[in-house]
Formats: C-alpha cells, structure tokens, sequence
C-alpha cells in the first residue's frame, strides 16, 4: 500500500486537505470516504477502513471538510450543502487524475452526505453508511440548549467532543431544508446500511428509515457492540473487510473481470 498526501480545491474554493491510500497494483476500483460531524480524514475509523480496503485492491479518497482538519476556510461558515458541494470536487478531482468514484463510504453525517451526493456522481454504483443519520438535522441534538443561543443571537460556540465549534443560524436553516429519504428512495446505486445497535449518538432507528426508504439492491449489516466511533480496531477491519465482499458484485472494475 502506498499513500499519497495533497490538496485540492473544495467547493466553496478553499484548499482541502486529502489522502489518496492505493493498493499494490492496479486498483479494482476507487471509493470516496466522507469522515463524520467535526472529525477528519485521519480519525481512526477513516484510516483503518481506508487502508484495509486498500488490502482488498480498492483505492480510497478521504479529505478533511472545509473548515476541519488541515483544509481552509471557517468551520462556521459551512452547512450539509457545502459538504456535498466539497465531496463533489472530491468526485471531480479522482474522476480528473485517476477515475471516478464507483463506490462511496459515509460514516456519521459524512453517511447522510453521501446518500445526498450518490445521485450527483453517475460512476457511483456502491453506496455504503455507516452510523448515518436518516435526517441530518440530527446532530442538532449534540447543541443542547445551546440552540436557543443560536436562533436567537444568530450564532453561538458549541462543545463538541470536548472543541469549541461556532455555529452559525444558517447551519440550522440548511439542515432544516435537507429532505433525505426523499433522495434516498430514489437512489440508483446499491445501498449498504451498516449499524450497531449499541450507538448511543445515532439510535437505530435511523438505520431502518433508511433501508426502509432505499430501493433494492440493499443490505444491513449489524455491527453488534461497536461504538459510534468504531475506536476498536477490530470493528473498523470488520467493516472494512464486509465492504469488500460487498461492493465487489457492483463496482468491479471490468477490465480485471
């Protein structure tokens, strides 16, 4: 495995900060990897998925978003449409210099955001979440009451995961507008749902609008005790390892068939 560390512009025109893991060889296919609510690209659950996959020949794209990690730009400037303006230049930037994503991973609301792009990039034939909410104004919940600050001052700093992050009333607008299952029962590609019924941030439930809403082909996979976060090693190379064996009957690449 070798892996490649660069920049490319987002879409809101700020220099993101990205990894490209390839396997050994010729990759069987490229996937895109959207990390969850104000994580990053090197979070532990996108590295080990990433490099695993690497293992099974897919090569995989993930990027900080606007405002985390090592991109530019304001984190309170940005909103669920801008996350799907950037994982659509990340699209662009594989389809440009190596091709074009068949498969695409979203943990968290980085799941929500790829069920919103899926319809956005035609290569893509593999869809797969992990821990996603069925509506991204879920993570909401996570600004306490702290919500009233924003609505009525227009803006307010948040705790998330220990971090003070500023949110913006605009943020609250754009997800209040988002309408995803809509999208997802209209989704062409193959859907992977994969859960545990043990998240205490996402609840369950969020799994089976999800897969209810979703046209077949579609599968759930439990996830059983995994956290949230997949912080366990073992559970991040499950999920690994199930995407493979799923994702190979849909986004094989057909010149090594």
């Amino acid at each position: 495995m070798t892996s490649e560390r660069f920049d490319f512009i987002g879409g809101s025109a700020q220099t993101l900060a990205a990894r490209l893991d390839l396997p050994d060889g010729r990759p069987s296919a490229f996937a895109l990897f959207a990390h969850c609510f104000t994580c990053g690209k090197d979070i532990f659950a996108a590295s080990r998925i990433a490099q695993a996959l690497t293992g099974h020949g897919i090569a995989v794209l993930r990027f900080d978003f606007t405002g985390l990690g090592a991109s530019e730009g304001e984190f309170a400037n940005t909103n669920f449409s801008s996350n799907l303006e950037d994982l659509l230049a990340a699209a662009n930037h594989l389809r440009t210099k190596h091709r074009a994503p068949t498969l695409l991973i979203g943990h968290s609301l980085g799941g929500a955001a790829v069920l919103a792009a899926a319809s956005l990039v035609p290569e893509v034939r593999g869809v797969v979440t992990i821990g996603a909410p069925s509506d991204p104004s879920h993570v909401v919940a996570q600004f306490g009451t702290q919500v009233r600050d924003i609505e009525r001052d227009g803006e307010a700093e948040v705790k998330l995961a220990g971090r003070p992050f500023r949110i913006k009333r605009q943020f609250l607008d754009d997800l209040a507008g988002q309408r995803l299952l809509s999208k997802v029962n209209s989704l062409s590609a193959a859907l992977m749902v994969m859960h545990s019924p043990k998240d205490a941030t996402v609840k369950l439930n969020n799994a089976t609008r999800i897969f209810a809403a979703a046209p077949h082909p579609k599968s759930f996979i439990s996830l059983d005790d995994a956290d949230h976060l997949l912080t366990r090693r073992s559970d991040a190379l499950y999920v690994a390892d199930i995407i493979a064996a799923w994702s190979r009957r849909y986004i094989a690449d057909p010149a090594q068939e």
